[in-house]
């Protein structure tokens, strides 16, 4: 058997074959084939600019076939679980290092995974060295504190209360300090009062020595974090505004200790302390900012329904957890209650809340045999819904993938975090060289060593290195609000240079819900039934169009389930019943009367797919079944193509059934008659040519959307495709694909925004610093607000919210390739 020239699976039908300079190749279809013209002639028109030789075929079989068993994948250890910590007392990028490093110390914990822009850590673990109860101990440590999932929401309050409560003691404590520098020593220093005031007596005495006391009180507890931060940092390597703001404490603390005791005369302790209250105070206004530009994973987690009513055999319920519901089981939901499983409903009509679910505001009116998800609010009637098959709620799917979202750094975050390792060492050289210029210069030890604090206090890396990953987190939470799921932060950064957009088109460009549109031939109703019969064992929405229209008849004997690349089969009460592409019947000889052919072209010119069923070496009839394009599919793809993107269209349809999405302006191919297994080999041909996003739904198309730059899985479809995806998109809209672009574009705005003003404010702060133009205290405030001024600007709506009913543009000119005829 015969090996597909360009993704290598086994050709189980009849080739198709192309004539090239190495010969004749062989294609299992003619997706394969068309995508390997494009990249024959792309790579060719990329030797002949480099003045070198194309490749051929056979290198890009290579190509293809090393990408498809690319090892990006992770692999755990077997037997090795994933649980999931927030973590509290992270305030920069550099603490995910180390979080990592404390949690793969820990035996048992073979990989840890900390993003601060998430504030979590993902961990995989070998449960039978390590209990998952035990795995927060293995970070909360040194300042941290690590909590589960469904401790999240209390652990959040417990940490903001406390940052509140931190900030407000750390003013009250610094005011016995502030006190003698406003009524004695700042007046001193301004010529108010003479020097002899202060410093002719007893009175310096009773001053310093308390101040020299309080003031180590304050700097060795308000200073622990900061000082903590510096340790974490060093320790992995990233030195960072920690590191900056503790020496500037030290040495201002230092040298206000070694004055008093020396009898000199101007200390610092204020400067010192209030250095540590300003950077606590902005911590936490920092900290309250982020968590809303981060969004709140709490209002998912804190809608979990861990309890069910479940009615008994007898009539009256009992109170079961949700994990102990199995299919079929009925369960008893009233008014206000939310949903605690997916289901069925089998007694009752309610109007049904998803918003927290699907972002839909409006509630549906659900009656029995409509599915209800779990998370889900009845607003004013009880129902009965029966458990559905796989047992699972759709609100702790989600609350799955919302805790498994990816932070890997993106390329400006790469190029960011290897700039601040430089910038904190550059900074501490221009402090020391800014101290010893203006002694040389003739400045007093006091002055030289204040402006040396200034210049390690306002500079500010931690802007620098939040302004990506806040500005992310940000286009995630919008991203959200719009039903949009974003399983890794960095797609808001990648996929705006999407050269090329694929969509698969059943449930994606169709709405996938398949109905009978006929039943044509001369025993209608046992073709039909016959179908069905055969049918039921298969997964495909033909399959589910067909058994739903079959009327109900008496138990028929099925057995001996075969199923081929086009059609299944079945032998039904003993007679061999065969369902599946017409085109499956003219390779296997079977009798095909004129009516069936007939009724095959007509189907095809109408649009709709025609389905043979044939027994005893005869096709009996077809059955037509009809999938509705979505109304919005023509303007989604025109305002993608605004843009200069070549829009693909994958079908495993017959061509002339993909015309109608051919013929549009702005589809620039359409590869019909691709089978499953080929999308992944197309899809991973089109990388080579540009950057490429998949759109797509169902399982065959996992294996495509994994192998895409990007993938976008809509949330009707199968979990093994939103699994592959980088985004889901959650209400089922296909207008959400355009928005997710218009937010990616928005964000690397933002990125470019932050970056721009924490690089300017770099640039002009520190030469003021470095000429003695201001205080320490100063450089504080400015250094606080430099990083507020990132963080707010990244808590603001990248776009506006979208209507109920978003509009494309569908009339715009789009530019497209030339094809030849066999992409539709």
């Amino acid at each position: 058997m015969s090996t597909c020239s360009l993704c290598e699976l086994q050709i189980t039908g009849q080739p198709i074959t192309e004539e090239t300079a190495d010969g004749t190749e062989l294609f299992c279809c003619r997706g394969c084939r068309e995508i390997a013209r494009l990249l024959e002639d792309t790579d060719a028109e990329t030797a002949e600019a480099a003045d070198s030789v194309p490749v051929s075929v056979d290198d890009l079989r290579e190509r293809v076939a090393a990408e498809s068993t690319d090892s990006s994948v992770p692999s755990d250890t077997d037997g090795a679980e994933t649980a999931y910590r927030s973590v509290d007392g992270m305030h920069c990028k550099t603490c995910e290092g180390f979080i990592e490093l404390l949690a793969t110390d820990t035996d048992g914990i073979h990989e840890a995974e900390a993003s601060y822009a998430t504030e979590m850590v993902r961990l995989v673990y070998d449960p039978d060295t390590i209990e998952e109860a035990s795995l927060s101990d293995a970070v909360s440590r040194l300042g941290y504190h690590a909590s589960a999932p469904d401790e999240e929401d209390s652990s959040l309050r417990n940490r903001l209360e406390f940052g509140r409560y931190r900030a407000i003691i750390s003013v009250i404590l610094a005011m016995p300090v502030m006190f003698p520098y406003l009524l004695f020593i700042y007046p001193v220093n301004l010529g108010i009062y003479q020097e002899s005031f202060l410093y002719g007596g007893t009175m310096a005495s009773m001053v310093f020595a308390p101040l020299a006391v309080w003031s180590t009180l304050i700097v060795l507890g308000l200073g622990y974090p900061i000082f903590r931060g510096a340790y974490v940092s060093l320790r992995v390597g990233q030195p960072n505004m920690d590191v900056l703001v503790s020496i500037a404490v030290v040495a201002a603390y230092l040298y206000s200790i070694a004055t008093y005791v020396m009898g000199g005369r101007h200390p610092y302790f204020d400067v010192a302390v209030m250095v540590l209250v300003v950077v606590t105070v902005g911590n936490h206004v920092e900290s309250r900012i982020k968590r809303t530009a981060l969004g709140d994973r709490s209002s998912l987690t804190e809608s979990r329904v861990t309890d069910a009513r479940r009615l008994t055999e007898d009539g009256p319920t009992e109170t079961v957890s949700v994990e102990s519901c199995t299919a079929g089981d009925r369960l008893l939901v009233k008014p206000g209650e939310r949903v605690p499983i997916d289901g069925t409903i089998v007694e009752g009509t309610a109007a049904v809340d998803e918003s927290l679910i699907t972002g839909e505001s409006i509630p549906q009116t659900k009656t029995v045999g409509d599915r209800v998800l779990g998370g889900s609010v009845l607003t004013d009637s009880t129902v009965v819904l029966e458990v559905g098959p796989d047992g699972t709620s759709t609100i702790d799917r989600l609350i799955e993938l919302l805790w498994n979202t990816k932070s890997g750094d993106s390329g400006t975050q790469r190029l960011v975090n290897r700039f601040a390792v430089v910038f904190v060492p550059l900074v501490l050289l221009l402090a020391a060289g800014t101290t010893v210029g203006w002694l040389l210069s003739g400045a007093s030890v006091s002055t030289a060593v204040m402006i040396g604090v200034s210049v390690l206090v306002i500079s500010c890396p931690c802007s620098l290195g939040i302004a990506t990953p806040l500005a992310l987190s940000a286009g995630s939470r919008d991203a959200s609000s719009e039903s949009v799921l974003v399983l890794n932060d960095s797609v808001l950064e990648r996929i705006d240079d999407s050269d090329i957009v694929v969509f698969d088109k059943t449930g994606t460009l169709t709405t996938g819900e398949m109905s009978v549109a006929a039943v044509i031939g001369e025993q209608s109703s046992e073709i039909l039934a016959r179908a069905a019969a055969v049918e039921r064992r298969s997964s495909h929405p033909l399959a589910a169009a067909i058994d739903e229209k079959a009327p109900p008849t008496p138990d028929r004997s099925v057995s001996a389930f075969e199923r081929d690349e086009r059609a299944v089969s079945a032998l039904v009460d003993d007679v061999r019943v065969v369902v599946g592409h017409p085109d499956t019947f003219d390779t296997n000889e079977w009798t095909i009367p004129d009516t069936v052919q007939d009724a095959v072209e007509t189907a095809y010119q109408s649009g709709v797919h025609p389905t043979a069923v044939g027994w005893d070496g005869t096709v009996r009839g077809v059955i037509t079944v009809h999938d509705t394009p979505r109304d919005e599919w023509e303007s989604v793809v025109s305002e993608l193509a605004e843009d200069d993107r070549e829009i693909v269209v994958l079908t495993g349809d017959d061509e002339r059934l993909a015309r109608r999405f051919g013929a549009h302006d702005a589809v620039d191919h359409v590869f019909a008659g691709v089978r499953p297994e080929s999308k992944r080999a197309i899809v991973s041909g089109l990388c080579e040519r540009g950057t490429t996003t998949m759109v797509g739904d169902g399982t065959n198309d996992a294996p495509a959307l994994a192998s895409a730059d990007l993938g976008i899985a809509v949330a009707s479809g199968t979990e093994l495709a939103i699994d592959a995806a980088d985004a889901v998109i959650m209400d089922d809209r296909l207008t959400s694909v355009p928005t997710i672009f218009e937010l990616a574009s928005a964000t690397r705005r933002r990125i470019k925004h932050n970056l721009v003003w924490a690089g300017l404010y770099n640039a002009v702060a520190i030469p003021i610093a470095i000429a003695g133009l201001i205080t320490p205290l100063i450089a504080a405030a400015a250094m606080a607000v430099s990083s507020l001024v990132v963080v707010y600007n990244s808590k603001r709506r990248l776009i506006p919210k979208r209507s109920e009913e978003r509009t494309t543009p569908a009339d715009s000119e789009v530019s497209r390739y030339d094809v030849d005829s066999q992409p539709v």
